[in-house]
């Protein structure tokens, strides 16, 4: 009888997607990560500034929280970001990967500010602004159908083509911007109606934004109704796992992608009515402004303001540590869904 010796042989990284995972360890892999990212965050801060961290990031609270104004803006871009992310969701689950939601905030944004330009000194406040919601929606969803139908019939890549899209809203809205200068020659809008905010959110609860945070409640709760308990949520989950699938079972593939993308375009055409007639007033090729980040990253991206003040930092320091912050936290969601084992490859 043979003999057959085992010894040690090259180091093995298995990856593996998780079945499942509790709610619990979900939770502990995020806060690890966002702990890591302020120790990394330290270390920077020390390098780059030689300031003692723990005062940086009392900054960062202090400009994100520090006064009541301070909390009502880090709310408001919070709801912003989180109806975004509303608006996404059910493309993603769809895998339909839309990377076009600026462009969708931009049309909705400008058709937001089109009604406040040409009728919101016309109209009774109430009807404007459910004319000004409704219309902004219909631009975004409109926005997000030209991708979806040229990937439901012709199958083209819906990664490029709502990215590259983004950059024809931006070239629209320069364009509109030059029709409606204010005043002439500033290549700016200038802030709509200042004098009789026709078109402007009113204050609810107490705050210029108290509106949108209500709005954004409604749309999430809707949103989460229509994915987890409707026939269209149902159909647009299992296009997501298989197209063969849905198609064996019966289900119009091409409608459910353009049907989806309807919804996700109008929703996030709805946050540029947040932004436009909510918050900033006015329209420019920033009004979307990068807006991809998590409720976190607002709170941090409000604070590096007052850092940057505080403290002497330029504007490339506070990005740098958003950076790091934003790669930990997005990096997390990694070891969320997959788990790594490592071990011994054993060699006869």
């Amino acid at each position: 009888m043979s003999k057959q010796n085992n010894t040690s042989g090259r180091t093995v990284i298995h990856m593996e997607k998780r079945n499942s995972i509790s709610r619990k360890k979900a939770w502990t892999i995020r806060l690890t990560a966002v702990l890591l990212s302020l120790i990394v965050c330290a270390i920077v801060i020390v390098a780059i500034t030689k300031q003692n961290p723990l005062q940086v990031y009392a900054g960062i609270i202090q400009g994100a929280v520090g006064s009541k104004r301070r909390i009502w803006v880090t709310v408001r871009e919070t709801v912003i970001l989180l109806v975004i992310a509303v608006g996404l969701v059910p493309a993603f689950r769809m895998r339909f990967w839309n990377i076009g939601a600026e462009g969708q905030i931009l049309m909705g944004g400008a058709a937001s500010a089109a009604l406040m330009i040409y009728l919101g000194n016309k109209l009774p406040l109430p009807v404007a602004l459910i004319l000004i919601i409704a219309v902004s929606a219909v631009a975004g969803m409109l926005w997000g159908i030209i991708p979806a139908f040229f990937k439901a019939y012709f199958n083209t890549n819906e990664t490029l083509f709502t990215l590259m899209m983004n950059y024809v809203a931006t070239q629209i809205i320069n364009f509109l911007i030059c029709i409606w200068e204010n005043p002439k020659g500033s290549n700016t809008v200038g802030v709509i109606n200042s004098k009789t905010k026709g078109g402007w959110f009113p204050k609810v609860f107490g705050s210029e934004y108290g509106l949108s945070v209500l709005i954004v409640l409604v749309v999430t709760v809707l949103i989460t109704m229509y994915m987890n308990y409707s026939k269209h949520g149902y159909e647009l989950a299992v296009v997501g796992e298989s197209t063969e699938t849905a198609r064996y079972a019966g289900i119009n593939v091409k409608n459910v992608i353009i049907r989806t993308m309807c919804l996700s375009g109008a929703v996030c055409g709805l946050a540029g009515a947040l932004i436009v007639s909510g918050a900033s007033h006015t329209i420019s090729t920033s009004t979307a402004g990068g807006r991809g980040f998590t409720a976190i990253i607002v709170a941090w991206m409000s604070g590096s303001i007052q850092i940057a003040t505080q403290f002497g930092l330029n504007e490339n320091a506070s990005d740098i540590i958003t950076g790091i912050l934003l790669f930990f936290l997005i990096g997390c969601e990694f070891f969320v869904n997959y788990k790594l084992s490592v071990y011994k490859e054993k060699e006869a």
